[in-house]
C-alpha cells in the first residue's frame, strides 16, 4: 500500500516525486545523486527503497540487480560510482551494511520471498565484510583504504546506522532460518557504544545526524531517547523552515529535516514529526523533486538549485512513516526489528 495523504502531501504527489527519482536512474539500475552525478551504496539504497514505497517496484528491483552485480567479491561496494566506472575507489562500511535495511524493506514492501532468497547472499557477504572489521574495542571503522587497511576512527552516525542494518541482517536470517550469531553479537557491542562511550567516536557534533541518528536507528530509546532530541533542537532548527545540516551554517537540507522527523515518531512525538515534515514543503520543486537545501532567511537554494534524489527519498520515506500504512512505513525507526536488549 502506498503513501497516502500525510497533510502535507497527497498519494499522487508523492508518486511524482518518486518518479524523479526514476528519472536519475541509469539503465543498468544505478540511481545518481543528481544529473551527471556520482551515486553512492547508502542514497542508492535509500532512492530504491522510496521507489518501493511508492509503488515502482521494477525500477527499485532494477536498482537492487545493480547492487548484485556491482558488489565485490569481498562483499563491499566502492565509494562513488559514475555512469562510466568508479569515482572513488575506497570503502564505506556504512554503506555497505546499508543493502540489508533496503533488501528488508523491500520485501516487507512487496512480500516477494524470490527477492528476499535471491538477494541473501548479497546481505550475507556485504554484512560479513562489516563485522569482519569490527575491532576488538566494538568500533567498526567509517572506511576502508584501497590498500585494505581501516580508517584509524569510527563515526556516531555511520554506526548507527550500521547498528540498524544489523538489525534488518538479522531479521532477514531469521526468516529464512540463517542465524547469523555473529552479526548479533557485532550489533550487541555497537549498542554499548553508542550508549555509554559517545566520547570514542570521532566528534562531528556541528552536524545534524551526529545528534538525531542514535534516536532515528532505535540505538537510544525511551528517556534518554526524548532527552537527546530535546537537548539541541534549538541548536539545529531554524524557526519553522527544517533541520540544520551543520548547526553553525544557514541553510536547512531536506534530507537531514525528514530524518528528524522520523527520530520524532521514534520517540512518540508525532505533532513534532509533522511539524518538521511540513516545514520542508517549500522546497520541493514543480514536478515533485525537493531541493537538497535552501538558506535562510534569503530563501536561496543550496548548493545551487541542487536537486538531488536522496533528498527526494527522504521525503516519499517520511511521508510512509507518517502515515504509517505500508507494512514497512516504521522499520527506518526500528519497527519490528529483532530486540537486542541484554
Amino acid at each position: 500500500m502506498q503513501p497516502e495523504s500525510t497533510g502535507a502531501l497527497t498519494t499522487t504527489q508523492i508518486k511524482a516525486t518518486a518518479s524523479t527519482i526514476a528519472d536519475q536512474q541509469t539503465p543498468d539500475g544505478m540511481i545518481l545523486w543528481f544529473p551527471n552525478g556520482h551515486a553512492d551504496i547508502w542514497n542508492h539504497t535509500e532512492a530504491a527503497m522510496a521507489l518501493s514505497t511508492a509503488g515502482f517496484v521494477d525500477a527499485a528491483e532494477n536498482a537492487y540487480e545493480w547492487l548484485a552485480k556491482t558488489q565485490r567479491d569481498d562483499g563491499s561496494w566502492h565509494h562513488y560510482y559514475l555512469v562510466n566506472g568508479v569515482e572513488d575507489a575506497k570503502v564505506d562500511t556504512n554503506c555497505c551494511a546499508y543493502t540489508a535495511t533496503g533488501v528488508w524493506h523491500h520485501y516487507l514492501t512487496t512480500g516477494d520471498i524470490g527477492f528476499l532468497e535471491e538477494m541473501w547472499p548479497v546481505v550475507k557477504q556485504a554484512l560479513d565484510f562489516v563485522v569482519g572489521h569490527q575491532t576488538a574495542s566494538g568500533h567498526i571503522p567509517w572506511a576502508i583504504h584501497t590498500s585494505g587497511t581501516p580508517w584509524s576512527y569510527s563515526l556516531l552516525t555511520g554506526s548507527a546506522s550500521i547498528y540498524h542494518s544489523l538489525r534488518c541482517g538479522l531479521a532477514t536470517a531469521a526468516y529464512l532460518n540463517q542465524e547469523q550469531p555473529e552479526w548479533e553479537f557485532a550489533a550487541v557491542r555497537l549498542s554499548n557504544l553508542l550508549r555509554n562511550h559517545e566520547e570514542q567516536f570521532e566528534p562531528k557534533q556541528r552536524w545534524a545526524m551526529d545528534w538525531y541518528y542514535p534516536v532515528l536507528t532505535g540505538a537510544l530509546t525511551a528517556d534518554i531517547a526524548s532527552q537527546r532530541m530535546s537537548s539541541r533542537f534549538e541548536e539545529f532548527t531554524v524557526a519553522d523552515h527544517g533541520v540544520r545540516c551543520v548547526a553553525d551554517q544557514p541553510w536547512v537540507t531536506t534530507a537531514e529535516t525528514c530524518e528528524c522527523a522520523m527520530a520524532y515518531l521514534a520517540i512518540g512525538d508525532e505533532a513534532m514529526a509533522h511539524r518538521l515534515f511540513q516545514s520542508v514543503q517549500p522546497l520541493r520543486d514543480r514536478d515533485g523533486a525537493y531541493f537538497t537545501g535552501m538558506v535562510f532567511p534569503e530563501t536561496i537554494t543550496f548548493p545551487d538549485a541542487e536537486r538531488s534524489t536522496y533528498s527526494s527519498a527522504a521525503v516519499v520515506l517520511a511521508a510512509d512513516a507518517l502515515s504509517n500504512t505500508s507494512v514497512a512505513s516504521r522499520l527506518l525507526i526500528g519497527e519490528g526489528l529483532p530486540s537486542l536488549d541484554y
